[in-house]
């Protein structure tokens, strides 16, 4: 299955006419420091590290241990774990942390963690000195599949999810396969709610093949994991090769993020980012389904499919009209209109500006618990 000059253990995505970075898929942390090395020279650099406080007890003892001696300085900036300390005022801390250390312009951060880490360590990179590389070392699964990927960087401002950002490619993404066995369930289901998405969206042979490797997917076997995981980094670097700063065709990736958005807002941090997703992916499907867009076999599959990957189709406590309400503050209005990605069939999304009110509603409605979204 190698294409495009890419083959199992790497894969080239490009940002722009003449650049690009590398996604390297490994078992390990054994080759970090040596491919950090042939990609950004570290051996002539300072490095900060940026993680929180889970990744922290788990893995940041193993990635100073790569990396300690191969650079000109290692130091280390954590952050309390979770949504809530996405913010300005955890990366001034970051930037606080990098003036006392003396990082300049052609030192870099390295962001050790999930989706959260990845996206504060990207927009401080971005802002630090109008701009520093980055790399991406994703911890997650939902990190290795989709927020690692394509440089779009951010924090929450006041509860408004990701409203303050910048598009800043990483200088490289490294891969550690094996810690995709350390995930809870939770963790776990969150990544496979992108996974599913990528299917939906762009190909349906891929989300049948998801399908099909239910059982593989759940037990973590590495070599199905393997396969999964160079698939969806396919799809999504794909399409930010064609719109790497989402003026067209990578919006499709929002897919479940405009009503899921809206969930999280209401429910963290009791839902996950990625539950909350799941849910507005049905909500979207919901949609397309009642437009004619969906047969009734397709639909009631992509909404029992979060079950069979241990994600929610319905939630309780939550207010229809406050999620409606809530969309139209999302940083993907356009022009005073919600944008929607809808399906026009499994594997084929669009944009549509066109979704009534009354549809939110009703999408909203059928996945709450009270409504017939359990039924």
């Amino acid at each position: 299955m190698e294409k495009n000059g890419e083959s199992r253990n790497c894969l080239p995505v490009k940002t722009g006419r003449d650049s690009s970075y590398t996604i390297y898929f490994e078992n390990n942390f054994d080759r970090l420091a040596e491919l950090l090395e042939s990609n950004c020279r570290i051996a002539e650099r300072k490095i900060c590290i940026v993680t929180d406080s889970n990744v922290e007890r788990l893995y940041l003892k193993e990635a100073v241990e790569c990396l300690k001696n191969r650079c000109v300085h290692l130091s280390v900036f954590s952050f309390p774990a979770g949504e809530a300390s996405k913010t300005l005022d955890t990366v001034k801390r970051l930037y606080e942390h990098l003036i006392l250390e003396h990082f300049e312009r052609r030192d870099m951060l390295l962001a050790l963690g999930g989706g959260v880490v990845g996206d504060l360590t990207g927009f401080a990179a971005a802002t630090y000195l109008r701009g520093i590389e980055f790399v991406q070392v994703p911890t997650t699964l939902l990190s290795q599949v989709d927020s690692s990927i394509g440089g779009k960087t951010g924090v929450d401002f006041d509860s408004y999810k990701n409203m303050v950002g910048a598009f800043h490619q990483p200088a490289m993404v490294y891969m550690n396969f094996a810690l995709l066995k350390t995930l809870d369930e939770d963790q776990f289901a969150c990544g496979m709610g992108e996974v599913l998405k990528h299917g939906l969206i762009k190909s349906s042979a891929y989300y049948t093949w998801v399908i099909e490797h239910l059982t593989e997917i759940c037990d973590r076997d590495m070599e199905t994991l393997k396969e999964m995981v160079l698939e969806s980094c396919r799809i999504k670097g794909a399409v930010v090769e064609k719109d790497a700063r989402e003026k067209g065709e990578r919006a499709l990736l929002n897919f479940g993020h405009t009503i899921g958005h809206a969930i999280e807002k209401v429910k963290s941090p009791k839902l996950l980012h990625g539950q909350c997703v799941a849910l507005g992916s049905v909500a979207a499907a919901y949609i397309s389904y009642k437009r004619g867009l969906l047969s009734t076999e397709e639909f009631y599959e992509i909404r029992d499919m979060n079950v069979g990957f241990n994600l929610m189709f319905s939630v309780d406590e939550i207010d229809a009209e406050e999620i409606l309400s809530i969309t139209k503050s999302d940083k993907k209005m356009d022009g005073g209109a919600v944008k929607f990605v809808l399906l026009k069939k499994i594997g084929k999304a669009y944009i549509d500006t066109t979704v009534t009110d009354e549809e939110i509603l009703e999408a909203v409605r059928f996945i709450t618990y009270t409504d017939g979204g359990n039924d």
